[in-house]
Order: structure tokens, then C-alpha cells, then sequence
């Protein structure tokens, strides 16, 4: 009980308001990254004059010229979304969707993985060979959306959709942003880890992506990928080492309240398309070198004939 009884009785952190910008497009890209790195520094000051100098470490973290912030709000747990790449130009376009604990606190975590598949992702120089067929390199950029309230991982709203309810119509309203960016011939591939599977889950049936990626999954409230009524090809993978196999995939109401999570997403009778993720664990996704990072790239990439399957 130490962890969500801590974090409970924690004080407030400081921090302004969102800068308040119109929805970005193509041209104004540069604009909103300069505000909301703004709006990061001056967080990072009013959380150092508070006396919490970690998250002041991080919302300066955040506040770096590197940084490409497409939104920013410190106030609470946080939220931040941070774009790898050249969004603007970008053919294909992979979304992260966080799990569990993730917060401004623990953004670094998270923000490593989307670091990894964009490092993993070719640069355009040319064509390449895939398979038998040789065409030319597709422009890609990567988004780390921490775009809702995560549960805390030991907590009873972790077993409950109520926070991927909450979040699905922010996921929803984003990928519509996103595509006014991108314009509507990109490709748009989401890719959700643990509790961030509920929430995609959630919002599935109203999101104009390409693929959907299940990673870690506990089950996302449906029986099936047909119940999920999307066009997008629907993806399933878990480690060997993941802690997640050894969860009942079951869902009960209790008092009212629904109570885990379902089908298992890698079961043949839900129907998506399993692939290997390699001996990792929970975490490991998107580390450098994996099995599993190399399928991801694959997906992201739309060479689906070269994802190795379980």
C-alpha cells in the first residue's frame, strides 16, 4: 500500500496552463514546439521555487531546443506529447500509446522507447530491397503521446477501463489533429503498450489508422478484432518474459464496475495477427536490438510480409 497512499497524499506541483495555440498544421509546426517548450521552462521554474526538483529536472528536460513538444500541461501527473522526426513530410507516422505509471515523472522511460524505433527506422536516401521488390525508402516520424492520466500500476483503477474511458476521446481528437498535419495519404500506425491497449481499444472504432498494435496486452474489453469495427489491421505480440501471460484474462462486474479486461489478444479466437517479441519482458518492447523492435519497425515501415511471426 506504500506506492498509491504516497503518491495520494503528495502536494500539488505548480505549473502554468497549456500555452493556448490553435491546431497545429504543416506550417505552424515550428511555432508550437517553441511555445510549448516554453511553457515547459516556465514549469521547470515553478516546480524548482515549489521544492520538487525532480520534476523540475524533467519539465527542463523537456524544455531543450532539441525537443519537438506538439503539447505540453505539467500541471498534475502531466501530459506530453513529443514528436521524433519530420512530422510535416512524413509518409508513415507511429504513434505510442503508454501504459501503467507513466507520467512527467517517468516520461524519459517512455520517451526512449519512441527514441528507439525512430533510431531503428531507416532514413530516406534512395530505394531499399524488401523482399524481392526494391522501392524507394517511405519519410517517417514517431509520436509519444502521453496524452491521458495513466493509472498507477499497483492500484484498483489499473484493472478497470475507467481512465482508458476517459482518455479514448483525447486519443481520438489527437489523431484527428495529427492528420491534419500529415494530410490524409499517411499512414497511421498506433502502437499501445499494457493499460495504453484499453485505451486504444477504447477508441478503435472512431481512429483513421493503418495498423494497431497490441503490446503487453491484459485484454481491451472486446472478445474479438471484429468487435473492435475498425479498418486497421489489428497486431498482438508479448515477451516470453512478460509478466502479463500470467494474468487472468477475464472480465467480471463487480458492484456495478467492470473488472478486467477479457480475451486475450494473442488467443486464436480474437483473430489479430500474432508476431514474435523475442525473451523480453513487460519492458522491453522497444529496446534496442529486440526481436520485437525489429517486427515494430517492420509494421511501421508496411513491410507486414517480413514481420516474423510467433
Amino acid at each position: 500500500m506504500v506506492v498509491p497512499l504516497t503518491a495520494a497524499t503528495r502536494p500539488s506541483i505548480p505549473a502554468p496552463a497549456p500555452a493556448a495555440l490553435a491546431p497545429p498544421t504543416a506550417a505552424t509546426l515550428g511555432e508550437a514546439y517553441a511555445a510549448n517548450r516554453a511553457n515547459a521552462e516556465l514549469a521547470s521554474r515553478m516546480a524548482a521555487a515549489h521544492g520538487d526538483r525532480h520534476r523540475a529536472a524533467s519539465d527542463r528536460a523537456l524544455a531543450a531546443p532539441s525537443r519537438r513538444l506538439l503539447s505540453f500541461d505539467g500541471r498534475g501527473s502531466g501530459r506530453a506529447v513529443e514528436v521524433f522526426g519530420d512530422l510535416a513530410h512524413a509518409d508513415r507516422v507511429a504513434v505510442l500509446v503508454p501504459g501503467s505509471d507513466t507520467s512527467l515523472d517517468t516520461y524519459e522511460r517512455f520517451r526512449a522507447g519512441a527514441a528507439a524505433l525512430h533510431d531503428r527506422l531507416p532514413r530516406p536516401s534512395g530505394s531499399r530491397q524488401t523482399g524481392s521488390r526494391r522501392r524507394a525508402e517511405p519519410r517517417t516520424a514517431v509520436v509519444a503521446w502521453l496524452g491521458y492520466t495513466t493509472p498507477g500500476t499497483i492500484s484498483t483503477t489499473v484493472i478497470t477501463p475507467t481512465r482508458a474511458a476517459e482518455a479514448a476521446p483525447a486519443l481520438r481528437e489527437f489523431i484527428g489533429t495529427l492528420r491534419a498535419v500529415t494530410g490524409p495519404d499517411s499512414h497511421v500506425i498506433l502502437l499501445c503498450h499494457s493499460y495504453g491497449t484499453v485505451v486504444c481499444g477504447r477508441a478503435a472504432a472512431h481512429l483513421d489508422v493503418t495498423d494497431l498494435v497490441l503490446l503487453g496486452s491484459p485484454g481491451i474489453g472486446v472478445e474479438s478484432a471484429a468487435d473492435l469495427h475498425t479498418r486497421a489491421r489489428v497486431w498482438a505480440a508479448r515477451g516470453a518474459d512478460d509478466w502479463v501471460g500470467d494474468v487472468p484474462h477475464a472480465d467480471a462486474d463487480l458492484f456495478g464496475t467492470t473488472v478486467g479486461f477479457g480475451t486475450d489478444p494473442l488467443s486464436p479466437s480474437f483473430g489479430a495477427h500474432v508476431f514474435a517479441a523475442g525473451s523480453g519482458g513487460h519492458s522491453d518492447y522497444f529496446t534496442p536490438g529486440s526481436a520485437s523492435l525489429a517486427n515494430l519497425a517492420r509494421i511501421v515501415l508496411g513491410d507486414t510480409r517480413e514481420v516474423t511471426r510467433a
